[in-house]
C-alpha cells in the first residue's frame, strides 16, 4: 500500500488577481443592478497606483466606474498609501464599450428560451465526498485558512501587522482507496508592515500563525481539524520580508486564477474564467450548472465522486455533448443488475437537467446583482442563501421601502443557488435508489 500527496492553493482577496476579479464583478453587479438584461463581459487590470478597466457592455444604462472600483479597493483593506495602491489615490482608467452586434444577434432571440451560448467551449463541474459541501480537502482548508486571516486582519486585534495579500497552499496526505489520511504540509505565505529586524519578524509571524491562525481553523471546521494532527510539516514566508505585495507587488489580471476560483486542480477545467462574465457566457454559467450536476449525482449517492463536462457552440442553445466520469465509484445499477456505464448516467443526466442557456439562468437567477461575492475565496462549496439587495428598476420581482423620504427598489435573490441539493430527490428516483 503506497500513499500519495496532493496539493492545492488559494488567494485572499488582497492577492493582486483577485482584486482585479472583484472589481470586475463588482462592475457586472453594478450594470445588472440597473438592468438585468446586460451583457457584460469586463477585465481588470492592476498595478501600482493604477486601475484599468476594459471590455464589452450592452446594458440600458450606464454606472459610475471609476467609483464602483475605487469602492471595492477599499472594501478589500487597502487604504494606505504605504502600499503603494490605495483606493484613494490610485488612478483609474476605463476602457469599457459596447458589445459586439456579431456576438449579440446570436444570443439575443425573440423567445427566450431559444437564446444561443455566448462562446463555445467545454466547462467542468466536480464534487466528491471528502467534505460536508462535497468539496476536495485540499483547496477548502487553503480557502480557510486565507479567510482566516483576512477575518483576523480585519477585526484588528491581533497580527495587526497584517496587510491584504496573503496565499496559502495545503498538501493532503491520501490512501490508496483516494481518502484523506492528514494534513502533510500547509504554506501560508502573507503581506505584513515593515519591522526593523528581518529574524525577529519572521519568527513573530510563523508563532502567530501557529498559535492564532491554526486554532481559528480548526474552530472553523471540526471535520477539517482532525486531520492537522501533530508533526504536519508548516511554511510561513518562505522567501521572508513580504511587504511589497498586493498590485504594488505584482500585477493583477482578471480571471488568472480560474483554479482557486474551481477545485484546486481536482477533476478538470475548461479553460474560461468567471468574474466580470455576465451568465449569457456559459464559461460562468454552465460551470456553475455543471458543479450543480456533480454535487446533487455524489449527494443522492449515484456515486462517491463526479466530474460533468458540457460544451456548446456559439449561438446554439442545446448543448454538443455531455460527459460524466464517475472515476469507478458508480453506486447504481442498470435493469441486468450491473453497474451502471459512466455514459448511461450521462444519458440520464440530459434528461433530468436542462442544460439550454436560457434554463441555467432561470434555474439559478443568474441576471441578478450576486457575482461580486463569489470573487474571492472559491465560486465552489459556499453556502447557498437567500438576501435583498437594491436594485434601480421595478417589475414584479421587486418591492419599495422608502428610505430616507425616497422610495427605492429592492429583491430577494439567491447567493450561490447552485450550491443547492435540490435535485436529490429528482436523482433518486431516476436511478431508482
Amino acid at each position: 500500500m503506497m500513499s500519495y500527496l496532493f496539493t492545492s492553493e488559494s488567494v485572499s482577496e488582497g492577492h493582486p488577481d483577485k482584486v482585479s476579479d472583484h472589481i470586475s464583478d463588482a462592475l457586472l453587479d453594478e450594470f445588472l443592478r440597473i438592468d438585468p438584461e446586460s451583457k457584460v463581459a469586463c477585465e481588470t487590470f492592476v498595478t501600482t497606483g493604477l486601475v484599468v478597466c476594459g471590455g464589452e457592455v450592452r446594458t440600458s444604462g450606464w454606472i459610475d466606474q471609476e467609483q464602483i472600483a475605487r469602492n471595492t479597493i477599499k472594501e478589500i483593506g487597502y487604504t494606505k498609501a504605504a502600499y503603494r495602491f490605495d483606493y484613494n489615490s490610485c488612478g483609474v482608467i476605463s476602457t469599457i464599450h459596447g458589445q459586439s452586434s456579431d456576438i449579440n444577434q446570436g444570443v439575443v432571440r425573440e423567445k427566450p428560451e431559444n437564446q444561443g451560448a455566448g462562446d463555445q467551449g467545454m466547462m467542468f463541474g466536480y464534487a466528491c465526498k471528502e467534505m460536508d459541501n462535497y468539496m476536495p480537502m485540499p483547496i477548502e482548508l487553503a480557502h480557510i485558512l486565507v479567510q482566516e486571516l483576512a477575518a483576523i486582519r480585519r477585526e484588528g486585534k491581533e497580527m495587526t501587522y497584517l496587510r491584504p495579500d496573503s496565499k496559502s497552499q495545503v498538501t493532503i496526505e491520501y490512501d490508496d482507496n483516494n481518502m484523506p489520511l492528514r494534513v502533510d504540509t500547509i504554506v501560508v505565505s502573507t503581506q505584513h508592515d515593515d519591522f526593523d529586524e528581518e529574524e525577529k519578524m519572521l519568527a513573530r509571524i510563523k508563532a502567530d500563525v501557529e498559535n492564532i491562525l491554526i486554532p481559528r481553523v480548526k474552530k472553523y471546521d471540526s471535520h477539517i481539524s482532525s486531520f492537522i494532527k501533530e508533526g504536519y510539516k508548516l511554511h510561513v514566508n518562505p522567501t521572508g520580508k513580504f511587504v511589497i505585495g498586493g498590485p504594488n507587488g505584482d500585477t493583477g489580471l482578471t480571471g488568472r486564477k480560474i483554479i482557486v476560483d474551481t477545485y484546486g486542480g481536482r477533476g478538470a477545467h475548461g479553460g474560461g474564467a468567471f468574474s466580470g462574465k455576465d451568465s449569457s457566457k456559459v464559461d460562468r454559467s454552465a460551470a456553475y450548472a455543471t458543479r450543480h450536476i456533480a454535487k446533487n449525482m455524489v449527494a443522492a449517492g449515484v456515486a462517491d465522486e463526479m466530474l460533468v463536462q458540457v460544451a456548446y457552440a456559439i449561438g446554439v442553445a442545446e448543448p454538443v455533448g455531455l460527459f460524466v466520469n464517475t472515476f469507478g465509484t458508480a453506486n447504481v445499477k442498470d435493469s441486468s443488475g450491473n453497474i451502471m456505464s459512466d455514459g448511461e448516467i450521462a444519458s440520464k443526466v440530459s434528461n433530468i437537467f436542462d442544460m439550454k442557456p436560457y434554463s441555467i439562468v432561470k434555474r439559478f437567477g443568474l441576471k441578478n446583482p450576486i457575482f461580486l461575492k463569489t470573487s474571492g475565496y472559491g465560486h465552489f462549496g459556499r453556502d447557498s442563501y437567500t438576501d435583498e439587495v437594491e436594485v434601480f428598476y421595478q417589475d414584479s420581482s421587486t418591492f419599495t421601502k422608502e428610505i430616507d423620504g425616497k422610495k427605492r427598489y429592492f429583491k430577494n435573490v439567491e447567493f450561490f443557488a447552485w450550491e443547492k441539493l435540490d435535485y436529490v430527490d429528482k436523482i433518486k428516483e431516476a436511478f431508482n435508489l
